[in-house]
C-alpha cells in the first residue's frame, strides 16, 4: 500500500465516525443494572469519544464481533460513555478507574476487566471468558 492510498484510508475511516458494532447500545441508567439482575452476561465498555485507547479497543472489538457473531448473541455489549456516566453510580459501585475500561459480568458477578489495554488477544480472552460464562 503506497501513502496516498493509507491516508486517504485512514481519512475515510475518520469520516466514517465510530466503529461501533451492531449489538453495541449505549447505556442509560438503569439499563446495565437490569441486565445484571437478570443474570445477563453483559461487558461494559466505559468510552470515550475523544479516547484514543478507547478507539482502538472499539476496533479490536468491531473486528471481533463481525468475525464470531456468536458474541453478539449469548453477550450484551454496552458502552458507557465515560462523559455522561463517568462519576456516576454503575461506575462508582464497580470501581472503574478510567475510560477505556473493559468490564464483564455475569449477573452481579465480575468475570473479568481490562483496563487500557487494546491488544487483540487480551480483549479476545475476556470476550471468550464471557462466552463460555453465557455456557
Amino acid at each position: 500500500m503506497n501513502r496516498r492510498t493509507l491516508l486517504l484510508s485512514a481519512s475515510a475511516l475518520l469520516l466514517a465516525g465510530p466503529l461501533h458494532a451492531d449489538d453495541r447500545v449505549f447505556y442509560t441508567p438503569g439499563l446495565a443494572e437490569a441486565a445484571m439482575e437478570a443474570g445477563e452476561v453483559v461487558i461494559l465498555d466505559f468510552w470515550a469519544s475523544w479516547c484514543s485507547t478507547c478507539a482502538a479497543q472499539e476496533r479490536v472489538i468491531a473486528s471481533l464481533m463481525a468475525e464470531s457473531p456468536v458474541y453478539g448473541q449469548k453477550i450484551r455489549l454496552i458502552v458507557v460513555d465515560w462523559d455522561q456516566h463517568g462519576d456516576g453510580p454503575l461506575s462508582r459501585g464497580l470501581k472503574i478507574p478510567r475510560r477505556s475500561t473493559l468490564v464483564a459480568l455475569k449477573g452481579q458477578q465480575e468475570i473479568g476487566r481490562i483496563v487500557a489495554g487494546t491488544g487483540r488477544d487480551e480483549i479476545k480472552a475476556l470476550f471468550d471468558a464471557a462466552l463460555a460464562a453465557a455456557g
